[in-house]
């Protein structure tokens, strides 16, 4: 009768073959997948400013443009993406606590941080007292936190949010309609966005942080100077 070992070892050499073909597709993929995500985590030479041009010239001095690794870009702020130029935000509409309509515009010559939330959101009610925190200790009239609920439950909802986490320093500031999500091209919440003098984006960061900490002062101070 034929022994079995032969057959045995061509089985193993069979299934070490698959294996190390296995691996080497996946690390053929990932090389792949860096090489051509690259332009998204790294500026380009496009995206810096040479003196002379119109991107020098822009008023939110000391900045980066465009995402990728930067000196501010770093800790609580790691997520947060420039822009490769200071953005037209979209004039959508939304009520402050007494009903009376507003827009971007109002605030224009006051550096913003636009902050997008809702009550059903848990990320949201854990970030909320550092926003108001950092309302406290560098609102002024250069700097403003504007919290803005897209709760479709409206005004009163959103007022009870914020009372029952004891927010004190934060206007409310209501888009029933949630439309500023949709003009904004925000997917998730929280959405935060650092809004030049000029009513610019300068960046976004999506998801919760806490506005009060060093990293997030810094990005701010350097957008006010």
């Amino acid at each position: 009768m034929e022994s079995q070992a032969p057959r045995q070892s061509t089985l193993r050499t069979a299934v070490v073959s698959l294996v190390t073909a296995a691996i080497a597709a996946v690390v053929g993929f990932a090389a792949v997948y860096v090489t051509l995500g690259r332009p998204d985590n790294a500026r380009s030479p496009a995206s810096i400013a040479v003196p002379g041009t119109a991107a020098a010239q822009e008023p939110a001095k000391g900045l980066p443009k465009g995402p990728g690794a930067n000196p501010l870009s770093r800790g609580q702020m790691a997520g947060f993406v420039f822009r490769n130029e200071p953005e037209a935000l979209p004039a959508f509409k939304f009520q402050d606590a007494e009903g009376k309509e507003h827009t971007l515009a109002d605030w224009n010559g006051k550096v913003l941080l636009l902050n997008l939330w809702a009550t059903w959101c848990l990320p949201c009610r854990k970030e909320m007292p550092s926003l108001d925190r950092l309302q406290n200790e560098i609102g002024s009239d250069k700097f403003q936190v504007l919290a803005l609920s897209v709760d479709r439950k409206g005004l009163e909802a959103s007022r009870k949010f914020l009372e029952d986490i004891k927010v004190e320093k934060l206007g409310l500031y209501v888009d029933q309609s949630a439309r500023a999500t949709s003009d904004l091209r925000v997917v998730g919440l929280p959405a935060t966005l650092l809004v030049d003098a000029q009513g610019r984006e300068i960046g976004r960061l999506l998801g919760p942080a806490e506005w009060d900490g060093e990293d997030a002062k810094r990005l701010i101070r350097a957008a006010l100077e």
